[in-house]
């Protein structure tokens, strides 16, 4: 019995350091296509993505031709914060909108 308490701590441990990561990449998921949906109407993908993204994420918004690529990268803290974070990263992709055209009217 005394000898299962240490594998069950360390699997409490893993299990609750699952859910953080687990969090984590839902946030920069979540933050990663608002960017990528903000930058394609030609609006500031970076500041749609602050509203959703994790504390300490980086967002990156990249226009090439038709298309808008947002990655949003963060630490996952593990409990106790005395090891090393876990980089987190999420990336979506969106077709920029044309120019010029009232969104009203964008789908008929």
């Amino acid at each position: 019995m005394a000898a299962a308490l240490p594998a069950l701590a360390l699997l409490l441990f893993v299990g609750i350091a699952a859910v953080a990561a687990t969090q984590t990449k839902l946030q920069c998921a979540d933050a990663a296509r608002d960017a990528a949906l903000a930058a394609a109407r030609g609006q500031q993908g970076t500041l749609a993505a602050s509203r959703t993204a994790p504390d300490g994420a980086t967002v990156t918004v990249q226009v090439d031709g038709d298309t808008v690529t947002a990655t949003v990268r963060a630490p996952a803290r593990v409990v106790g914060g005395h090891l090393p974070a876990i980089e987190i990263s999420a990336t979506a992709v969106a077709a920029r909108e044309p120019e010029g055209m009232d969104p009203r009217y964008a789908y008929g």
